[in-house]
């Protein structure tokens, strides 16, 4: 079978601001076919913002696709904020743009934090979701954070690990979100400006079986790495604010209805396929794919071959 590919660039038809409360703005944008089947996509981090990509994972003649930048990041504002920024409220703000968008329900696309994400809505809002296609899946779990800040990835990446560990003192070591969170709002900048681009890097090096040189000098500029590590780290050390470990898989039944894909990488370092496989096992009505030779991002071929094909089954 041939192997898909994304769609070629799209430019959006239509883009804006929606303020959503509590001082925050979300930047937003609409491609593809305006009479199309609404979609929309959860970009990762939290804190990653949209990228032109996002787009061309969807036929543009059939789907009318939405994009936004979640609170505190991209072109949303204010940029890097921290206040009133957690899980539930970026579920809130899915509501609210699908209301200002009269869109009556929406597949719902999202890949590594993003996946937490669209799970969190489709629980909250199910009656909202026509579809679901998630990849990269991560769900917050205590085990999955410690395995990629604390000890775990550390394992396959020493060369990296020792630069992410180079900005915390001996002493703060036994517990790196926390004194990375310290770090990221000490209020020196030069100290936030260090540790953000470690952290931002880190994570940058993981994310794919082959290195992107081009990643990492984007994940290392200081107008992406303040906001993606100060987000990512308030998200983290807060277990994204879930009321319990493992709440998304727990409540699976909240969504278990509503047709999925899911599709993970066998050698995802940043998010393991241990988290996708235990989804599987509680949702085994949703249609599970392992790609065997594809890393974290969703850029990798096999990834992207899955992806695509799974907008286009719901075309």
């Amino acid at each position: 079978m041939e192997t898909r590919s994304l769609y070629p660039p799209v430019d959006p038809y239509r883009s804006g601001r929606l303020a959503v409360g509590d001082g925050h703005e979300l930047y937003f944008e609409e491609c593809g076919n305006p009479e199309g089947k609404p979609a929309v996509f959860l970009h990762g981090g939290p804190g990653g913002g949209v990228r032109p990509h996002y787009r061309q994972y969807f036929d543009p003649e059939a789907w009318r696709v939405v994009l936004f930048d979640q609170r505190g990041c991209g072109r949303s504002t204010p940029w890097a904020s921290l206040e009133a920024n957690t899980t539930w409220h970026l579920v809130r703000d899915m509501e609210t743009l699908r209301e200002h968008l009269a869109i009556s329900s929406w597949l719902v696309f999202g890949g590594s934090w993003g996946s937490a994400l669209a799970l969190a809505y489709a629980q909250t809002h199910p009656e909202h979701v026509s579809e679901l296609v998630l990849y990269g899946i991560f769900t917050l779990r205590r085990s999955e954070l410690r395995w990629l800040y604390q000890d775990g990835a550390s394992h396959v990446f020493p060369d990296a690990w020792e630069d992410f560990l180079a900005p915390v003192p001996e002493a703060g070591r036994d517990d790196l979100m926390g004194s990375y969170m310290r770090l990221l709002t000490s209020g020196d900048p030069d100290l936030e400006r260090e540790a953000a681009r470690a952290w931002s890097v880190w994570e940058g090096s993981i994310l794919s079986l082959i290195p992107d040189p081009l990643r990492l000098k984007r994940f290392a500029r200081d107008a992406f790495a303040r906001a993606f590590a100060r987000i990512e780290c308030h998200y983290f050390v807060n277990g994204g604010f879930f009321s319990r470990d493992g709440q998304l898989i727990d409540d699976i039944d909240r969504c278990r209805h509503i047709p999925a894909v899911i599709v993970q990488g066998r050698y995802d370092v940043c998010t393991p396929a241990r988290t996708a496989w235990d989804l599987h096992r509680a949702w085994p009505e949703a249609d599970f794919r392992l790609v065997p030779d594809t890393g974290h991002t969703a850029l990798e071929p096999g990834n992207i071959h899955e992806l695509v094909g799974a907008t286009d089954g719901f075309r």
